[in-house]
């Protein structure tokens, strides 16, 4: 029998998970280390299934290092079925590499420590999981497990109003989930045998009648839309950012939000192929709008943290007006690179925010300036990936939107696209004016000076976001390969 790789990434965390939960509660050390290297195991695992997966599976679209699927309840015919594609196994990558970061980043943490680290592990198993769930009750579990967790680290260790973000974070996902669960109903009982395989039902959903495809799709574009999130669900997303800690800002941001679109090329863009091509002008309109709404919002912005909030608003718009152009490969694979980017960009935005926040103990712009000259590694990696974050060629944002808008203007209103483009203005103005107003000017000594630059550890953190940033953006050729087969199956389905 051959290894069981996708479990193992599912339930090593699981098991770190108890591990952690027996160490003695005044063992912080033990349990924040403990912690860090059981999630190196699912971090190099997911590492060494992008590297085989890429010399080995990328030519095909089939589902690969398939597990099942197994009987887990005959009486329902639900079944425990795992498999990855081009599509998850960046997810799988990027999910592995931050939360590993994100453990290092929480070693400040000193409150109730083992709760904390226990509750991460659990989160990244969920994860795992909905990145590699081929059956529908297995991805709803996952996807419902997430909010266990998050509800606490938030609820628990997040900021002032911490009890108001959780709870809206919770019931706004959880609102979601019910048209969620409405639509897999549907699909099982009009399948015939009933069946949640989701490999099956994307081969027979087409043949529902448009009135059942239009309510699923509808229903499942909520419960996504909430999680990306599309304009107008947006509204927990700035609340949960500014309340929660560092590193879990950098799990929402960079893994949480990718999980909305992922659900959407994963189940339904290809399950209903009629309701897609119906809606996607809606679709697009709906991207555009989160597109210039979450820029000129974030313009506004006088805390760093809701302006890195904001900008992600504005930066997934990028990838819903992708998803409209359903028949060009090339924009469908540009949301995927900024699915990616964004998750590289914005989870050491938040990061870096975070190393400022430890020291200032406040996240003002206002009460900044001329930063540059007494934080000098601090201020160039800033500087860096807000370059990043405008999209300035040579790094990971400059393709994915040059991609989404190449694929888009072939596909799409070519009116919207050009107002989408408007973005890219607005980015550049927002992100400029931050870096303008903390790290140039004249520095106030008197308030400033005992700060201290960035240490070795959160050094840890943001070089290999760095790294993967330059990598994708002056060589985006691997991750091409690795996508290309599966979106072109991807857009082959949707064109049905």
């Amino acid at each position: 029998m051959e290894f069981p790789i996708l479990s193992s990434l599912i339930f090593v965390p699981l098991l770190g998970m108890g591990v952690v939960m027996l160490l003695p509660k005044e063992s912080h050390k033990a349990i924040r280390w403990t912690s860090t290297i059981i999630s190196l195991f699912p971090m190099f695992v997911s590492f060494w299934l992008t590297w085989d997966y890429f010399f080995n599976f990328s030519h095909s679209a089939a589902m690969a290092y398939v597990e099942g699927p197994f009987n887990w309840i005959p009486s329902l015919n639900i079944q425990y079925y795992l498999g990855v594609d081009g599509i998850s196994v960046p997810m799988l990558f990027l999910t592995g590499l931050l939360s590993t970061i994100s453990l290092i980043a929480s070693f400040g943490i000193t409150n109730r420590v083992k709760e904390y680290f226990a509750f991460f592990l659990l989160l990244e198993a969920g994860m795992m999981g909905v990145f590699v769930a081929l059956d529908f009750f297995l991805f709803y579990v996952f996807w419902e497990i997430m909010l266990v967790p998050m509800y606490f680290l938030i609820g628990v260790w997040g900021g002032p109003r911490k009890e108001y973000a959780a709870i809206k974070f919770f019931l706004y996902t959880l609102f979601g989930s019910i048209f969620m669960l409405v639509s897999i109903l549907i699909l099982y009982f009009t399948s015939e045998p009933h069946t949640l395989n989701m490999m099956t039902l994307i081969e027979t959903s087409p043949a529902l009648s448009h009135t059942l495809q239009m309510v699923c799709f509808i229903f499942f574009f909520i419960a996504f839309a909430i999680k990306v999130p599309v304009w107008p669900f947006h509204t927990w997303l700035p609340d949960a950012h500014v309340e929660a800690p560092t590193a879990v800002s950098v799990i929402l941001a960079g893994v949480l939000l990718k999980m909305g679109t992922y659900a959407m090329l994963r189940i339904s863009w290809p399950m209903f192929p009629e309701a897609l091509r119906t809606l996607s002008f809606w679709i697009a309109l709906l991207g555009v709008i989160a597109i210039i709404y979450g820029a000129l919002v974030s313009m506004a912005q006088k805390d760093l943290k809701k302006l890195v909030a904001y900008s992600s608003v504005s930066h997934m718009g990028y990838c819903m007006l992708a998803l409209a152009a359903v028949s060009s490969v090339t924009a469908i694979a540009g949301c995927m690179f900024q699915m990616i980017s964004h998750g590289l960009i914005t989870g050491a935005l938040f990061l870096l925010v975070g190393v400022i926040y430890d020291r200032a103990h406040t996240r003002e712009i206002a009460a900044f300036g001329g930063l540059g000259a007494k934080l000098p590694v601090y201020s160039g990696i800033m500087v860096f990936f807000s370059m990043a974050a405008l999209g300035l060629p040579g790094m990971s944002g400059f393709i994915s939107e040059f991609m989404i808008f190449v694929g888009a203007f072939s596909a799409l209103n070519k009116v919207l696209v050009g107002i989408s483009v408007l973005g890219v203005v607005l980015g550049a103005a927002y992100m400029l004016r931050m870096v303008q107003r903390v790290f140039l000017g004249e520095f106030d000594i008197a308030r400033w000076g005992g700060l201290k630059d960035i240490n070795i550890r959160e050094l840890v953190t943001v070089v290999p976001l760095m790294l993967l940033t330059l990598f994708v953006g002056i060589y985006p050729k691997p991750l091409s390969i690795l996508l290309n087969a599966t979106l072109e199956h991807l857009v082959t389905l949707m064109a049905r």
